[in-house]
């Protein structure tokens, strides 16, 4: 990175510390919904299948159906990289956060959590076998696919091998840049049942959600001194700002370019229609601009994501729970998706931040209120319940011990109990074949893709990818000091 844009991000760094947060206090509430212990027993309930496997899981959690519980994709698949990396955040709020973590997901209750080492076991098998994925240079989504966990791996427990696969996905996903489009290839072929591309000569297709994998070029950027990466991150938005962004901060989902960087045409992949404005989307580029604002301090990026921002909060519905697309006809069939909500919370989050720093008080003040009514409504309305809690087997705690009168016990099994609302009376121990059945997603109402010409439509539904920006915005939270540790 060069050394002025890196010395203006360590100093934004170094100044966000010491911002004392002038704020109302968040709605305990809210907190009580973003530290849930019933967000972490979803997540580890699901991730303790793999305990005991014989080799690491192969197949991840995308969606849910109509049981609630997960439907799994191949590991290279774009989306293999959030479940662990949900495992991730949960692991640094026990490592940066323990008190709070300790005290506000679990002691109301007085029950206990999964211990540090063994998540930290869970979230190592659940990312071993998608280091493989760095190597990817047929895909764009290399990013989403190694950046969620691998970055916390380095940065919590500093393992080697989780920081040469981000440096070979750094360099895999630079491999896709084109000099003459000056931006990155998204994909390599595209099909719908209105349309197929196949041709890389004659087609150069970008989405809005390639900006989120800028954050891997610009990690990697600064960790190594490679200008290159930087560059061609920095590039890839000029790019997308350029040409992704209409007149009015409504966002296109895709862009086909000719092989000399002029525009071939603009459409959608997963939105209403090509003029509409697909809400992930948007969404997408909120979050992505604003990443690549911290990396670079360049004010024109703060400015898109500032416009993409106010686009989105101004085509919300009353309740603030975004509709899967803002151009879409709405009426009682028409799906909402709790992603988009997520996600635009995590890039208002980041303009919250950088505003401070500004000391624009007012309007950061603001993007956080707006975020925090976006969290309202989906916690309100589309969180998911649970019948289960945390608890402990002291069944098998007492062995034959030398001498006799020894007082120790070994420690109890963590195990997963009915809730007393419940009515039930079972206990079911983790890891076992039969566990109790609840939604296996924090968050419900998410939407893949409801593009009338795809090939196949998702909606309503649970999504990883939800959940992660769900548990990523409450540790963001707790690293702003807006929630007290």
């Amino acid at each position: 990175m060069p050394p002025s844009a890196m010395a203006a991000k360590r100093a934004l760094e170094d100044r966000a510390k010491t911002i004392t947060p002038q704020t109302d206090p968040i709605p305990q509430p809210l907190i009580s919904a973003l530290y849930a212990e019933s967000a972490v027993l979803k997540i580890w309930t699901v991730a303790a299948k793999a305990l005991g496997s014989v080799t690491p899981p192969a197949l991840y959690p995308e969606y849910t159906g109509k049981d609630k519980s997960y439907v799994y994709r191949a590991l290279d698949f774009w989306t293999s990289g959030f479940f662990p990396g949900s495992l991730y955040l949960l692991l640094e709020r026990q490592i940066r956060y323990p008190s709070f973590y300790n005290r506000d997901s679990a002691s109301d209750n007085g029950n206990p959590l999964p211990h540090r080492l063994l998540l930290q076991h869970l979230c190592q098998w659940w990312s071993a076998n998608l280091h493989q994925n760095a190597a990817k240079r047929d895909t764009h989504d290399v990013g989403f696919m190694i950046a969620p966990w691998a970055i916390k791996a380095w940065e919590l427990h500093r393992d080697p091998k989780a920081y040469g696969s981000l440096v070979l996905a750094a360099h895999s996903l630079a491999s896709r840049f084109d000099k003459r489009v000056q931006s990155l290839r998204s994909w390599d072929v595209c099909h719908t049942k209105r349309y197929s591309f196949t041709d890389n000569s004659k087609d150069f297709l970008v989405i809005i959600d390639n900006m989120l994998n800028l954050d891997l070029l610009f990690w990697v950027a600064r960790e190594t001194g490679d200008t290159a990466l930087y560059e061609i991150a920095v590039a890839h938005a000029r790019t997308t700002q350029k040409h992704h962004i209409r007149a009015d901060k409504s966002t296109c989902h895709v862009v086909n370019y000719h092989q000399d960087g002029t525009v071939k045409a603009k459409f959608t992949h997963q939105g209403y229609s090509d003029e509409s404005c697909w809400s992930r989307g948007q969404s997408w580029g909120i979050l992505g601009f604003m990443q690549t604002y911290e990396w670079t301090n360049d004010e024109s990026f703060l400015q898109t994501a500032r416009e993409l921002a106010d686009y989105f909060l101004e085509h919300l519905p009353e309740d603030s729970v975004p509709y899967w697309d803002f151009d879409a006809p709405v009426d009682a069939s028409c799906p909402r998706d709790t992603s988009a909500g997520m996600v635009a919370c995590c890039g208002l989050v980041l303009l919250y931040k950088a505003l401070r720093e500004r000391e624009e008080e007012t309007a950061a003040q603001h993007y956080l209120d707006s975020a925090l009514r976006i969290l309202d409504g989906t916690v309100s309305k589309f969180m998911t319940p649970s019948p289960a809690k945390f608890g402990v087997d002291l069944s098998e705690t007492d062995l034959t011990t030398f001498p006799d009168n020894e007082p120790a016990k070994q420690p109890g099994t963590l195990t997963i109990l009915p809730s007393k609302s419940t009515g039930a009376t079972t206990r079911v121990a983790n890891g076992a074949s039969s566990f109790l059945k609840c939604p296996e997603t924090i968050l419900d109402a998410a939407t893949v893709c409801n593009y009338e010409f795809a090939s196949r439509r998702w909606a309503d539904h649970g999504l990883v990818y939800a959940d992660y920006y769900f548990l990523l915005l409450g540790n963001m939270l707790l690293d702003l000091g807006l929630v007290s540790r």
